[in-house]
């Protein structure tokens, strides 16, 4: 039907890059279903985007690397909604900077489970409700273009994204579903605070001397991607500060 809202998945909105997207996904008239595991957050975001609670945005609280828990979520969803017309599998994170010598096994898990198993997890359990003309939306990173110094698992988890994206095209394009993939550099978010395990000061010294990107410049080039005619795919958008030239180049003034 005409009138239909657009009904989008994002994962990992209640902060950064997801958040950013929802609030511009809001106001281009989608209905959201938002993920994270901080329920408060969740439910303070659909509060502040629909304080009137009409437009059904609703929150779904759940760790991307529990199966178990993202498939229950999904039955729950496919019980009340028909339809889902975008996946944003946004959940991601880095967890420290060290040689592979030195790396935490347990930041190791956290990666791989969040960046690569999430991603795994949410697609298949919401896939049966995406029909021809529905779009998944996955961020990557430049870290899944090209390794760094120091950043070996996770620019090893955004390469698997990366690969992700291009198989995930291939093997739903007779079913009429798009794919595509944003690969960002250097963004201001809570990224490298969560990184550096909240030394505040290490954060921002990522940063130093040169202008990031945004969380939304990421959310406009999402709503750019989405809003493409039928016709058009945009297979992957690689997107960076104009003072970052690849993973490991910059200029600082």
């Amino acid at each position: 039907m005409e009138n239909t809202p657009i009904t989008t998945l994002i994962t990992g909105a209640s902060s950064g890059f997801g958040a950013a997207m929802a609030r511009r996904l809001h106001l281009r008239g989608h209905r959201l279903l938002l993920n994270a595991r901080r329920a408060d957050r969740m439910e303070t975001l659909i509060r502040d985007l629909d304080p009137r609670g009409d437009r059904g945005h609703r929150a779904l609280v759940f760790d991307v690397r529990d199966r178990a828990a993202v498939e229950a979520s999904a039955a729950q969803i496919r019980s009340e909604i028909p339809e889902l017309d975008v996946l944003i599998n946004n959940a991601g994170l880095a967890l420290g900077l060290g040689g592979i010598d030195q790396g935490n096994p347990d930041h190791w898990d956290a990666m791989v489970d969040t960046n690569v198993k999430g991603l795994l997890y949410v697609t298949r359990a919401f896939l049966p409700m995406m029909n021809p003309g529905a779009h998944i939306l996955n961020i990557g990173s430049v870290a899944g273009k090209q390794v760094y110094p120091n950043g070996n698992v996770y620019c090893a988890s955004k390469h698997a994204v990366d690969a992700l994206s291009r198989a995930m095209r291939l093997d739903l394009l007779e079913r009429g579903i798009k794919v595509s993939n944003i690969a960002p550099g250097m963004a201001e978010t809570e990224f490298s605070l969560v990184r550096f395990e909240g030394d505040a000061a290490k954060a921002a010294s990522v940063y130093q001397g040169l202008k990031p990107l945004t969380a939304e410049d990421i959310a406009e080039t999402a709503d750019w991607i989405l809003s493409r005619p039928a016709h058009v795919c945009i297979n992957d958008v690689l997107i960076m500060p104009s003072a970052q030239a690849d993973a490991i180049r910059t200029l600082r003034r």
